[in-house]
C-alpha cells in the first residue's frame, strides 16, 4: 500500500492584533452561550447580559482606582498644575468663547437633547432596540459618574479663576467628559452600523473623536478640572459604552427567541454581510 506524504505548506501567521480580537470574540459568544443556557425568554437573556456587563464595568472602573488613588497621594499634582497653567498662560477671549461653546456640548441639557433627537429618528427607522441601548448609556453613564464622584470627592482646581458657571464641588472624575464619550461614542457605533460608506463611517468616528476629545480640553481649559480628571472619565466611559455596545451583540445573538426583532433591527446582520460582502 503506498503512503501519501504531505509536503508541509507555508507556516499560516496569525497577526497578535487578530488573534487577540478572536479570543475576546470568542469569550463573548461563550458568555452569550452560557446565559442562552440558562436564561428563558429573549427580554431576561438580553437583560442578564447587560447587568452582567454592567457589573463587570464597575470592577473595571475599580481598577482604576490606582490613579484616584496616586490622585488622593498628589502623586499627579505637579503634573495637573503645569499643565492648567499652560493653558491659562495661552487664554484668549476668543478662546474662552470658543470652550464654552465647546463644553456647553457635554452638559446635561445639550447632552440629553441630543439622546432625545437621536432617539427619535432611531425609533421612526425602526431601530428600536438601538434607542433602548443608547438610553441604557446615558442613564448608566449618569449613574456612574454620580457614584464615582460621591466616592473619590476631589476638590476642583483653584490655581486660577473659572472661566465657567458654577460647576459643583467634586471634581473626579469629569462627569462632561464621561458622558461625552458614552453618549457620542454610543451614537457613532449606532451611525456607523447603518448603511453609509466606508468613508462615512470614518469621517463619523474621527468626528466623533474630535468633539469628544475638545469637550474633554474645554473642561481643563476653563479652569474646572484637572487632566487626570478628564483621563479618569475618559477611561470610565469608554468601558461603559463598549459594554453598552455588546448589547447589540446580544440582541443579535438571542433575536431566535423573539422573530419580531429581525423586522425591527434591519440593521442587525451589517456587520457579517459586510464581512461576506453583501455591503460596503
Amino acid at each position: 500500500m503506498s503512503q501519501t506524504i504531505r509536503t508541509p505548506g507555508p507556516e499560516r501567521r496569525v497577526h497578535p492584533r487578530k488573534g487577540m480580537i478572536d479570543r475576546l470574540r470568542n469569550l463573548l459568544f461563550g458568555l452569550l452561550r452560557w446565559i442562552g443556557r440558562y436564561v428563558k425568554g429573549f427580554h431576561a437573556a438580553v437583560g442578564t447580559f447587560l447587568a452582567m456587563g454592567m457589573v463587570v464595568a464597575l470592577l473595571l472602573l475599580w481598577g482604576f482606582a490606582g490613579l484616584a488613588e496616586w490622585v488622593a497621594e498628589g502623586r499627579t499634582q505637579s503634573f495637573d498644575d503645569a499643565v492648567l497653567l499652560w493653558l491659562n498662560e495661552r487664554a484668549t477671549p476668543w478662546l474662552t468663547v470658543a470652550a464654552l461653546e465647546v463644553t456647553a456640548l457635554g452638559a446635561g441639557l445639550v447632552v440629553w437633547m441630543v439622546v432625545a433627537v437621536a432617539s427619535a429618528f432611531l425609533w421612526v427607522s425602526r431601530h428600536r432596540y438601538s434607542v433602548a441601548l443608547l438610553w441604557v448609556a446615558a442613564l448608566g453613564a449618569t449613574g456612574l459618574n454620580s457614584i464615582l464622584k460621591a466616592l473619590f470627592d476631589r476638590p476642583r482646581p483653584d490655581l486660577f479663576p473659572w472661566r465657567a458657571p458654577y460647576a459643583g464641588q467634586s471634581s473626579f472624575p469629569s462627569g462632561h467628559a464621561m458622558t461625552a464619550m458614552v453618549v457620542y461614542l454610543t451614537l457613532a457605533y449606532l451611525v456607523a452600523r447603518l448603511e453609509p460608506t466606508p468613508l462615512l463611517r470614518r469621517l463619523t468616528l474621527a468626528s466623533t473623536a474630535v468633539v469628544i476629545l475638545l469637550i474633554g480640553l474645554s473642561r481643563m481649559y476653563l479652569g474646572v478640572h484637572f487632566p487626570t480628571d478628564v483621563i479618569a472619565g475618559y477611561l470610565a466611559g469608554f468601558v461603559w459604552a463598549v459594554f453598552c455596545a455588546l448589547g447589540i451583540e446580544a440582541v443579535r445573538y438571542f433575536r431566535r427567541r423573539r422573530p419580531g426583532v429581525e423586522r425591527v433591527e434591519e440593521d442587525l446582520d451589517a456587520e457579517r454581510e459586510r464581512e461576506l460582502g453583501v455591503r460596503a
